[in-house]
This record gives C-alpha cells, sequence and structure tokens, in this order.
C-alpha cells in the first residue's frame, strides 16, 4: 500500500527566587511562549501554570501557545517576533543545537548565574548540562527528557493479525507490516503531519545503523553516501509503503489515536503520546502497548524540553521566577507525569510516576544509563538549518517517492554544515 503524497542578564536576580519558584514575581504579567496546545503537553503546562498562578497571584500569566506539533508553526511565529524585537518573556526550545542559532544572533540571555541561585548544576544530569551548554555558557532550563523511539501498537490489531512477536529489528518491521495490510483493514503505521515523518526516519535510521553509525551522521562534514544509509533508506520507503493516506493537517494526536482506537497497527512517536493516550482514557495493555522502535533497544533517542530568557524580556524578574518553577523539583514534578516524560532533575520523586507504567519504566531505563542518541528533529543535535534541510528532503520525497533523490539530498545537507 503507498501512501499518498503529500502535493537573561544574570545581575537581575532577585533574592526572593528559591528553588521551588515561589515568591512574587516583582512584575505584572509574564508571557510564555511555546507550542503546546493539545494532548498531555497542554494539560502539563496548565499544571504548571497553575501552579505558577498560585505562587505568584499578583502576575497575570500570558499563554502563547501557538499551535503546530513539534513546533512548526511556533518558530517562525517567534522568529517575527524576536526579529521585530518582540520577545515573549520566555519561549520553549529543545535544548541542545536548536537554540545555538538564537544564541548566535544575540537572542538569548546566558544564565550561568541563575544555574548557580537555584542549584542546577548539582541537580541536572552531567550529560545534560554538557548538551545544553554553548561557548561556555547554559542558556536554557530544561523541565524533561523525552524518548523519541517509542514504537506504540495496538494489541488487538496484532492478535486480528496473528502476530504473536513484536518486530525486534526493522526487517521484522516491515514484515509485520505487510502482515498487518495483508490480515486487516488497520493502517499498519500510523502518521500524521510531514514533521512527523521525519520523526519516523530518525529511528528507522537509528535502528538499522544503530547507535555509533546513527549519531556519527550528524557530526560536521558526515558522509551519508554509503551503502548503510542507503539500506537504511531503502528500509525507511518500506515503512511508508505501509502508511496511511493522511491529510497533512492531521497532527501526531490523530495518528496515535488511530492505534489507541484499534485503527492502526503501529506508531512511532515520542513519549508525549503517554500523556494523550492517558488523556483519552486508554488503558496500557489493553489499548495500546509501547516498546523501543526495532533495533533501538537499549538507546534512548533523546530530547528535552526547556525555557529560556530572550534579551529585552520586557518583565525579566517574573519571567525568572517562571524559570525558577520550572527548574524545580516541584515543578518537573507537576508537569511531567502529565506530559508523558520523565524529569531533567535527577531528585524526582519516583513516587510521583508510580501511577503510569509508560514513565515508570522510562524514569528506571534512563537512571540505569542507556546509550544516547540525540533526536536530529527535535533539536539536540542540529541546528534550524539542516534540520529544515531534511524536512525539504523528505518532504520532495513524499511528493514523488524518488529515494535515490532522497538520499542525494541529504547527502548536500550534510556537506554545507
Amino acid at each position: 500500500m503507498r501512501a499518498r503524497r503529500w502535493s537573561v542578564a544574570a545581575g537581575a536576580l532577585c533574592l526572593v527566587l528559591v528553588a521551588s519558584g515561589c515568591g512574587g514575581g516583582g512584575g505584572d504579567r509574564v508571557e510564555v511562549f511555546s507550542w503546546w496546545t493539545g494532548g498531555g503537553e497542554e494539560a502539563a503546562l496548565n499544571a504548571l501554570i497553575e501552579r505558577f498562578e498560585a505562587e505568584n497571584p499578583d502576575v497575570e500569566f500570558v499563554n502563547a501557545a501557538v499551535a503546530g506539533g513539534s513546533g512548526t508553526n511556533a518558530r517562525a511565529v517567534l522568529e517575527g517576533r524576536l526579529q521585530s524585537h518582540d520577545p515573549p518573556d520566555s519561549f520553549q526550545g529543545h535544548a541542545g543545537a536548536e537554540l545555538q542559532d538564537y544564541i548566535e544572533r544575540g537572542y538569548l540571555s546566558p544564565l550561568d548565574d541563575f544555574f548557580q541561585e537555584q542549584g542546577l548544576y548539582d541537580a541536572l544530569p552531567e550529560r545534560l548540562v554538557e548538551q545544553i551548554t554553548y561557548d561556555g555558557s547554559v542558556y536554557s532550563v530544561p523541565v524533561n527528557i523525552h524518548r523519541s523511539n517509542v514504537m506504540w501498537y495496538s494489541p488487538a490489531v496484532l492478535e486480528e493479525a496473528g502476530i504473536d512477536a513484536l518486530p525486534q529489528n526493522p526487517e521484522e518491521l516491515v514484515e509485520a507490516l505487510e502482515t498487518v495490510a495483508e490480515e486487516t483493514d488497520a493502517v499498519p503505521m500510523a502518521v500524521g503531519a510531514q514533521w512527523t515523518v521525519d520523526h519516523l526516519l530518525e529511528s528507522v535510521l537509528l535502528g538499522s545503523l544503530g547507535t555509533d553509525a546513527y549519531n556519527a551522521l550528524w557530526e560536521p562534514g558526515a558522509d551519508w553516501d554509503t551503502p548503510g544509509v542507503a539500506a537504511a533508506l531503502a528500509t525507511f520507503d518500506q515503512v511508508v509503503e505501509h502508511t496511511q493516506e493522511a491529510s497533512a493537517t492531521e497532527d501526531w494526536q490523530e495518528a496515535a489515536r488511530r492505534v489507541a482506537d484499534g485503527e492502526a497497527a503501529f506508531n512511532i512517536m515520542g513519549d508525549w503520546a503517554a500523556g494523550y493516550f492517558d488523556e483519552l482514557g486508554a488503558v496500557p495493555g489493553e489499548d495500546y502497548g509501547w516498546v523501543a522502535s526495532p533495533g533501538t533497544e537499549g538507546t534512548y533517542l533523546w530530547l528535552s524540553d526547556s525555557f529560556t530568557l530572550p534579551v529585552g524580556a520586557p518583565n525579566e524578574e517574573a519571567a525568572l521566577t517562571w524559570l525558577a518553577l520550572v527548574g524545580s523539583r516541584e515543578g518537573q514534578d507537576v508537569f511531567n507525569p502529565l506530559k508523558g516524560s520523565i524529569p531533567a532533575r535527577e531528585d524526582a520523586d519516583p513516587a510521583e510516576y508510580a501511577d503510569s507504567p509508560y514513565l515508570e519504566s522510562a524514569l528506571a531505563e534512563w537512571q540505569a544509563g542507556p546509550e544516547l542518541a540525540g533526536s536530529f528533529w527535535h533539536g539536540v543535535t542540529v541546528g534550524d538549518r539542516w534540520r529544515n534541510d531534511v524536512d525539504t528532503a523528505v518532504g520532495l520525497y513524499l511528493g514523488d517517492g524518488d529515494l535515490k533523490a532522497l538520499q542525494n539530498t541529504l547527502v548536500r545537507a550534510a556537506r554545507v554544515e
């Protein structure tokens, strides 16, 4: 079945800031920009907002969220505001290379003294601090850790198809997709808007190439013109052949819902889907299950949501109060169980995550020290230029199905960096 082709300034720190984020904001309002407008992510943001408002009753919270999965629309709106010298007081961004463009253009204030005041250098894993450090300084406060390489599945559809064992590698995944297509009326692999196909690509590359070879793809001067990459892209093409005729207006929630409703067998999506399934009332083990995307067991394809302090933030003191809550144990334990993510801090209360079988298992696996691979689509390994070039290449491929042209475009994109 062929899918239809898509035609801080540190000196401003106030002594009242404490690790819990309690205390007056020192301003009348704080505007926070994000792309969390649906599913568990919206519920998680709202829970954090409620905590902020309770602790800062004199500060008006302005939720400036812009819809569009993975921030595709929000980043465009944010860019216009930053260029017009009209920044929000804080905005969400993925920790890592995604923020480098903002830093280099002078849009973000360093948060080194803030990290010291809040004890974040001790509270956050050293490997995460290293990832969010640029030219010796930190510029964002991580609120969570997400895993990109999760394959959600429908037990009912797999039973109907006669699939007794989950696929362990990309080749077995293709076989399972073919079986679902032959034996059921369900969608073998559900996708949504184009960015969800980019997201799918990174898991297939990781599963096909292995952790070290995948990570090497995102180094400057990486060679994408290899038989290994060609084979991985051929597998990706086979997987895409078994996706549904999706509308580009559908986002990740629709694709995940198809699994929970028994309309699709599989969906490879980040673990924010866990929060969405909870919101739907779906029952883990009955309506859906999960496993690392085939071939990636033992590797965390990770990303981290974080919040920043833009240069020229109109309400800087209130923004710092927001960041203190975001970085606190209390704030992260309010936010993450609803978001479907685990905390960035190492001192989180495991009891807060025991009600979610997924989060309990994810936290245990993260703390056990898995291999790490950075998500390219979600901003860990590459900046916007390279990321956008990959997205363009995938868009052209979805339009014409030319696999060789896809690889050639990816080769050129890597050489430009």
